[in-house]
């Protein structure tokens, strides 16, 4: 498979979200290389949900609060992963988008896994839904904070392949989730879903929330 290169992400974090939708997240520990069959060592799976942050004037975005250690990553060049650690228990993985010094990126929600789903680590509940949650993702891939700021364009432990693109008809789209804080931009249609999956976290409203 092809990994997605740099033109992909440094676009504005809207079209990326979007087009995220399809392609193939992959966690290969050691690079992929333990053992003689280089794709045994893979974890992958399809991406299905995700959701857009898009700056310091949008009130949902971590970058909303400035320039800090842990949002430092965000203000990075596109293609990098940016991941934090929420309640002291659950790591979210995002990915960075558009101009340097802008700070945009992509909390990834959810997968349908694909390879090594025996050696996901899961919770509760049935496999096509192990990876169904930002911080369910993360434990079944085992991605946590030494895998902030990879570089998702090139091979590694951590990089994203072309998948099947989604056409427009089965894009679904909503409210992010647990950002009421946000006011206004709590309501923005920026959390984008893949129809008919049965790994997304939550379902999506049946009208289209406001721009």
């Amino acid at each position: 498979m092809r990994i997605l290169p740099a033109e992909f992400y440094d676009r504005p974090v809207l079209d990326v979200a979007r087009d995220l939708l399809g392609m193939i997240l992959v966690r290969a520990p050691n690079g992929g290389a333990a053992g003689p069959d280089r794709r045994a060592a893979r974890l992958s799976g399809r991406i299905v949900e995700v959701e857009a942050y898009d700056g310091e004037a949008d009130l949902a975005c971590h970058a909303s609060k400035g320039r800090t250690e842990r949002t430092e990553p965000m203000f990075g060049p596109a293609g990098r992963a940016y991941v934090y650690l929420v309640y002291g228990m659950h790591h979210c993985l995002n990915v960075v988008t558009g101009p340097v010094g802008h700070p945009a990126a992509v909390l990834v929600r959810a997968l349908e896994p694909l390879e090594g789903t025996d050696r996901m680590e899961r919770g509760s509940g049935p496999p096509a839904t192990i990876a169904a949650g930002p911080g369910r993702l993360t434990r079944a891939l085992g991605i946590d904070l030494s895998q902030n700021r990879a570089d998702l364009r090139a091979p590694g432990e951590l990089f994203i392949e072309a998948g099947e693109p989604v056409p427009d008809d089965r894009v679904l789209r909503g409210p992010r989730i647990g950002v009421e804080y946000a006011g206004a931009w709590a309501r923005k249609p920026w959390r984008f879903g893949v129809r008919g999956s049965s790994a997304l976290s939550r379902p999506f409203p049946k009208k289209r929330a406001a721009r």
